[in-house]
């Protein structure tokens, strides 16, 4: 990696055009990619970084892409530029069948012409690559490698790539530590790196302390989307961060599956999940300012659930019957505010759920996971928040866990968030559900959210949100 540092970094003209017809046939077919549904016309180079050169038997380059995607604004909003997407490209003569799966394509003119790409994350050399530049602190080019110096990272960690779905991507180094790469980039800091470095600060062991992290920093005039103002201070963007792999712990959504499976009972497991989160809430309270939310700025919070709702019945017919008792739950929050009442959001996980949580083989549960709603703005996703909005989360993904049994499970799920809301209010002295209109409206948003996202990706769990949204529109019930 020293040599990559040193020398002058140089990217052979036309590589993104050599590339072009490939990314657009590959990217669309990646779980990470954000546009699904909509081709992609063309892309824009944000940033290209040559770490090994192509006329090598493996050449790799780092790239940040702007794939560009037709767009109709709604209620006037200025269109769109495209999402940003981090690349790591491998070039070889040929690819082993071990990284058959990676292949990206032939390409066939430019630069590249007759060599094959692929994505070099699957790759070992690659791999080792990026975790060396991590621990040696390197740069190169506009790529800056940071890490914690109080933290030692070995050399010669053995890499493997994390295969099961998910919004990025993540490699496991050597059962030590694992780096997730942020797919979908955006200028700013970024809440993934933020919060966890906060929380480190204040001694949370409810969450891995981050060990290094990777940014680039580009010039606010190479982005349309920095240039066009979105954020004129020129923020790094945050690529990925490595953290401690916490071995032998379990994901909490899988872990809740197979308690399921087996008839077992998991309000145990849930109430020491609540108590990590009031944990964690309490650490963030502490690290981060807190603000006030009154009667104006919870207008604001409220019109935009309202607006969600609206465009949720727009594109999704079955919400129409439950419309009006859904907006219930918003303007009866907006009622309370008006009358005086007052809430104190702070910064939170964001999108928490049963898939953001491990449990170690001793029994405690981390957190993990902070970059929020990678659809919403990132500025959306550092605001203070209720904590409510973490709890109606994992209270939505009790419910999902339940209605994934065959036969469905409801009284598990009533369970489960009791005895959550349980335990938070054990490490908290606050019980979630003594705020109910609160803790209602949040779960209405949460559930809103989900009956788009399956409408459009998963058809067949439709009627997992649309029970709840029958539930919450019919009666505002809570646990």
């Amino acid at each position: 990696m020293s040599e990559a540092v040193t020398r002058t970094v140089t990217t052979p003209p036309g590589l993104l055009a050599s590339l072009d017809p490939l990314l657009r046939e590959w990217l669309p077919r990646q779980r990470w990619f954000a546009g699904k549904g909509r081709p992609v016309t063309g892309f824009t180079l944000v940033e290209a970084t040559e770490l090994l050169p192509a006329t090598s038997s493996l050449g790799l380059y780092h790239l940040l892409v702007r794939a560009h995607q037709p767009f109709v604004p709604s209620h006037g909003a200025p269109g769109h530029p495209g999402d940003c997407y981090q690349l790591l490209i491998g070039v070889r003569e040929a690819l082993s069948p071990r990284l058959a799966p990676a292949l990206i394509g032939h390409v066939s003119t430019g630069p590249l012409a007759g060599r094959t790409v692929y994505d070099a994350l699957h790759d070992t050399r690659p791999a080792e690559l990026l975790l060396e530049a991590l621990r040696s602190r390197a740069r190169v080019g506009k790529l800056r490698f940071e890490r914690d110096p109080g933290q030692d990272i070995r050399s010669g960690l053995v890499p493997r790539v994390v295969t099961a779905e998910q919004s990025n991507s993540s490699i496991v180094y050597g059962d030590t530590f694992i780096l997730k790469l942020l797919r979908r980039i955006v200028p700013g800091v970024n809440p993934d790196l933020e919060l966890p470095l906060a929380l480190a600060r204040e001694g949370c062991p409810r969450v891995p302390a981050p060990t290094a992290w990777m940014v680039a920093d580009i010039a606010p005039s190479a982005d349309p989307v920095v240039s066009a103002g979105s954020d004129p201070a020129g923020q790094p963007y945050v690529l990925g961060v490595l953290q401690p792999f916490l071995q032998g712990a379990s994901d909490g959504w899988e872990l809740a599956l197979r308690e399921l499976a087996k008839g077992e009972d998991f309000g145990a497991e849930a109430r020491a999940l609540g108590r990590a989160t009031a944990e964690v809430h309490a650490a963030l309270a502490r690290a981060l300012p807190t603000v006030t939310l009154g009667h104006r700025q919870l207008q604001v919070t409220v019109g935009g659930m309202i607006e969600r709702l609206d465009a949720a019945v727009q594109a999704v017919p079955a919400l129409r019957p439950y419309a009006r008792g859904l907006r219930s739950a918003f303007t009866a929050l907006g009622d309370l505010a008006a009358e005086g009442h007052t809430w104190t959001p702070q910064r939170v996980h964001g999108d928490l759920h049963l898939g953001q949580c491990l449990r170690s083989p001793a029994g405690e549960w981390w957190l993990i996971d902070f970059e929020g709603e990678p659809a919403r703005p990132l500025a959306e996703r550092r605001m203070p928040q209720p904590t409510a909005r973490d709890v109606a989360g994992m209270l939505r993904s009790f419910d999902y866990a339940a209605r994934s049994a065959d036969p469905p499970q409801a009284d598990w799920a009533e369970t489960c968030r009791a005895a959550y809301c349980s335990g938070y209010a054990e490490a908290s002295g606050r019980d979630p559900r003594t705020d109910p209109v609160l803790l209602r409206a949040y779960e209405t948003d949460k559930a809103i959210y989900e009956v788009v996202y399956e409408a459009r990706h998963r058809p067949d769990w439709l009627p997992v949100p649309l029970a709840a949204i029958e539930r919450l529109a019919s009666t505002g019930h809570l646990t």
